[in-house]
């Protein structure tokens, strides 16, 4: 079972403005077992209006049209639908009457053009909206010989939400057959998002019940697997199985089976291991303390840290030699360890972090380019540094070194 979410509004197609409805709408609709296989954004113009809504009917079962219900001009969705499909727009006597009444309880005085919000298309279903003016609208028709649910809601969320929970989700568990989606998400480390694909793409291609989305953000790469089944264990072991083919061919760069975040991944090796960690951050500006500790929990493992931006902190709270620095420079693998044998003995910590390295755009020489960074481990038996450059603005390069930084540790604790 296919879904389409149509959102209607020009404001939604400016960089000030998106739709967050969808989000929402497409939890829902996944919990019923409807998977939402397109999402549409259409301005306020009638014909694209039409035609978004006549390519949706070609290739989906349940369309969901959210917004341009409201009493102006460029509210269009009612009018829209009505072309679509051939059907004709009645006033509907209650509605009007229930305008009338709302306007008075709000002692306001009715425009002629807030009636056109009590235009109902043919065959359609009233959908009560207790937050708003303009009702909901539900189509059960047969379109080109297969049977099509369209379904009208409001654009703003405080209607929007709470109508589709009350209105629209009954009626949908109710006519379509149970259905039961199974989801697992796959998270791998600092590996290349081809790379994956090279491993990933011969396991999962034959698996044409579940559907695979790869996404790649910043050294991490997640694996979604969603499939949709009569029962949910049967969703449920599809969905596994091709999870447990792609955790052996991802072997080590694979650090979640069940979506946690990386950081939630060391807190817990942290925890295992009955260690603990303390960091001291130059380029990373304290991004890397920032997401360890927005996991709950983590004071238990995690002491603190500095964040030692000029030569003079890194000596004075990771206790970084100052000849070391002038004989290498900040930005080098003598003082990334430098920093994180410093901070673990001054903080009493299991291991050490340190961070060194040019975000750019500024700060770079020949010999030391923009995004070359090093990320030293230390613990009481070694302490390890590892270099990298990574490309991209300052926003960029910093994200990929916090990523790398906890996958080091990671690595250290498993």
């Amino acid at each position: 079972m296919k879904s389409e979410i149509i959102a209607v509004g020009s404001e939604m197609l400016t960089p000030f403005r998106q739709d967050t409805n969808s989000l929402y709408l497409t939890e829902k609709l996944n919990e019923i077992g409807v998977i939402v296989a397109f999402k549409t954004i259409v301005g306020d113009r009638r014909k694209d209006l039409v035609n978004a809504i006549r390519a949706a009917l070609g290739r989906t079962d349940v369309i969901v049209l959210m917004g341009g219900l409201g009493p102006t001009e460029d509210d269009l969705t009612r009018e829209a639908v009505a072309e679509a499909l051939s059907l004709t727009l009645r006033r509907d006597a209650a509605q009007v009457a229930a305008l009338y009444a709302r306007a008075a309880t709000m002692r306001i005085t009715i425009s002629d053009n807030n009636l056109k919000q009590a235009d109902v298309l043919e065959g359609a279903a009233i959908l009560p909206n207790p937050n708003g003016s303009a009702p909901g609208q539900w189509l059960d028709i047969t379109f080109a010989g297969y049977r099509k649910l369209i379904l009208l809601v409001p654009g703003p969320p405080s209607e929007c939400r709470p109508l589709f929970d009350e209105a629209c989700l009954p009626r949908l568990r109710a006519v379509l057959p149970p259905r039961y989606i199974a989801k697992r998400t796959l998270r791998a480390a600092m590996i290349p998002e081809s790379q994956a694909d090279k491993f990933l793409a011969p396991i999962y291609t034959p698996y044409t019940d579940v559907e695979t989305t790869i996404l790649a953000h910043a050294g991490d790469i997640q694996i979604t697997l969603l499939c949709s089944k009569p029962s949910l264990p049967a969703a449920q072991h599809r969905v596994d199985e091709l999870a447990g083919r792609m955790e052996e061919a991802l072997e080590d760069w694979l650090y979640s089976s069940d979506g946690e975040s990386l950081e939630q991944i060391v807190i817990f090796f942290l925890g295992l291991r009955q260690s603990t960690l303390a960091v001291a951050e130059s380029c990373t500006g304290g991004m890397i303390a920032q997401r360890i500790t927005s996991v709950p929990g983590s004071s238990r493992s995690f002491l603190g840290g500095a964040v030692v931006y000029s030569d003079a902190l890194k000596t004075a709270f990771a206790n970084v030699p100052p000849e070391l620095i002038a004989r290498h420079g900040a930005v080098s693998a003598e003082v990334a360890q430098a920093l994180a044998e410093g901070i673990r003995l001054r903080a009493c910590a299991t291991l050490g972090l340190g961070v060194t390295g040019i975000a750019g755009p500024a700060g770079a020489t020949e010999s030391k380019p923009v995004g070359l960074v090093y990320i030293a481990l230390s613990d009481a038996q070694k302490n390890e540094s590892i270099e990298r450059t990574f490309r991209g603005d300052r926003d960029r390069i910093r994200q990929w070194t916090t990523q790398q930084a906890l996958d080091l540790i990671r690595r250290r604790l498993m």
